[in-house]
């Protein structure tokens, strides 16, 4: 066996009150793909910015390796030099810069401090095609996909002689079509010489890139395994992330649904900057109590756009049509409304509507309802903490003080955190986007108890998730969307993927 390109040996990481990563062992091989996996709070993401340079030298215990040299990164500038780039879950993209401005921002094609903008086009669009992007490279990052913004960042990593390529999450905001296409660049860079780290919770895209798989559990390293010439199954790596087997990806439950309590009608949607373009186009939707409602549909067909403008109009303008909840066409004109009538929702992006990052977990937990902790407009600072508290305990949540700052926890803490907000301001009716985004399979499964508790008690629930799976697995009916448009709706029974793709793909005409 050839020399390793990494060694990281006995990692020690602490934070105030937290040991994060406790004696961790990395070894990767030259020109592989190497998974990391994990439950939320392993430690998966804070090894990778120890050796970024994220988290400095000094700031650890242990040592790292590279090319057979100890290295000692002060900063993301000296592991960069390296040849070693990281991109993280939330892109490091300026939107309103152009795709070529943020390839080389840091990096400029410059002499005199004066840009030399030929230059620098040549060469984005030889990087662009390399990712197979056939974007204009003057063309804003704010006005491409998610998809397409990923291929950016690892041109922009490419631009950087890499040699070790880092991808936390790099598929957790991407449709099936858009994930399947950067998987397939991975390998493509593998086959160029190019060594991957890859982490990520979606276990079916682990088994079909990876050379090798590295656990973590509880901010230890628990087992390598070898994708050799047997393949690894997913519950063989569950096994090693959570300690035991899950049987049943999805918790039992048995439905008991009653009359419909709430419904949209004919409801439309133009899109805020190009008001001539509908988003969504005459969509009509019911969901009953203690029923669990599924949204299916690829990237751009309006599911969060429908959700974001019926939840206050927070989304879109020329907004028309009629909500109604329990018989009765409410106003849903403003966020403050929407919660006045009952009805909750859970961003995808919790970072910039779902949680205030600057506050800790008790404060965000009572946010959407402090009237339940207030007395005459003063928040009783100790029954808000007893609140928060309870819900740290029922969901699991891995901080050792509520008074923790939420922009300390990792991202599936975050996800519990912003779900625990909308359970305690106690909704009729919860909308959840994407609820288990960038969460592991043992989270997964806690999330799932969660919704199916919260549908026996009667709530009417509405899931948007990109995972056909998932929906399968949790939901009692599914509407699908395609171009702003319902295009099918789908009992349990009947529900299969090949019967979603079909009316998610089908056109809206």
């Amino acid at each position: 066996m050839s020399k390793p390109i990494l060694e990281m040996r006995s990692i020690t990481k602490t934070f105030p009150g937290v040991k994060a990563l406790s004696d961790v062992n990395l070894m990767v091989q030259p020109g592989e793909i190497h998974a990391i996996c994990g439950e939320n709070g392993a430690g998966k993401s804070t090894l990778m910015k120890v050796l970024s340079g994220v988290h400095p030298h000094g700031s650890y215990e242990g040592e790292i390796f590279f090319e057979g040299e100890p290295c000692e990164f002060k900063d993301i500038k000296s592991s960069e030099r390296r040849g070693i780039v990281i991109i993280h879950q939330e892109l490091a993209l300026v939107p309103y810069l152009s795709i070529a401005e943020n390839i080389f921002l840091g990096n400029e094609h410059a002499s005199g401090g004066v840009i030399n903008w030929n230059e620098t086009i040549t060469h984005a669009t030889a990087l662009l095609a390399r990712v197979g992007l056939p974007e204009n490279p003057q063309t804003r990052v704010a006005d491409i996909g998610v998809g397409k913004q990923q291929l950016v960042e690892i041109a922009k990593a490419l631009s950087k002689e890499v040699k070790l390529l880092i991808l936390d999450e790099p598929t957790a905001a991407l449709n099936d079509e858009d994930s399947g296409k950067l998987l397939d660049l991975i390998l493509g860079l593998k086959s160029h010489g190019v060594t991957s780290i890859i982490i990520s919770h979606k276990l079916n895209e682990i088994t079909r890139i990876a050379d090798s798989i590295t656990i973590l559990r509880d901010g230890r390293t628990i087992e390598t395994l070898s994708v050799g010439g047997e393949p690894i199954s997913e519950e063989r790596i569950i096994r090693g992330m959570v300690g035991r087997d899950l049987e049943h990806r999805f918790p039992d439950r048995t439905p008991d649904i009653g009359e419909v309590v709430f419904a949209i009608e004919d409801w439309t949607v133009h899109h805020p900057i190009d008001q001539h373009r509908k988003v969504v186009d005459g969509v009509s939707i019911n969901v009953r109590r203690g029923e669990i409602v599924g949204l299916a549909g690829l990237m751009g067909a309006g599911r969060t756009e429908l959700a974001m403008s019926v939840f206050g109009r927070s989304y879109g303008r020329g907004i028309s049509g009629k909500v109604v909840k329990d018989g009765k066409e409410i106003r849903v004109r403003s966020v403050s409304e929407a919660i006045g009538h009952g009805i909750a929702y859970a961003t995808e992006d919790r970072k910039h509507y779902g949680l205030n990052l600057l506050e800790n977990i008790t404060r965000n937990i009572s946010l959407a309802a402090l009237g339940k902790v207030s007395r005459r407009f003063l928040v009783n600072d100790h029954e808000e903490a007893v609140v928060a508290e309870r819900f740290r305990k029922s969901m699991s949540i891995k901080t050792p003080s509520v008074r923790e700052g939420v922009g300390k926890l990792s991202g599936g803490n975050q996800q519990k955190v912003v779900l625990s907000k909308w359970i305690f301001a106690d909704p009729d009716v919860l909308i959840l986007d994407e609820p288990t985004r960038g969460i592991d399979v043992g989270a997964k499964y806690e999330i799932y108890t969660v919704i199916n508790s919260l549908a026996a008690q009667g709530k009417a629930i509405v899931v948007i998730s990109s995972e056909l799976p998932e929906l399968l697995g949790l939901c009692d009916r599914i509407y699908a969307l395609s171009e702003g448009r319902l295009t099918g709706e789908v009992p349990r029974g009947d529900a299969t993927q090949e019967t979603l793709m079909r009316y998610m793909m089908k056109s809206g005409d």
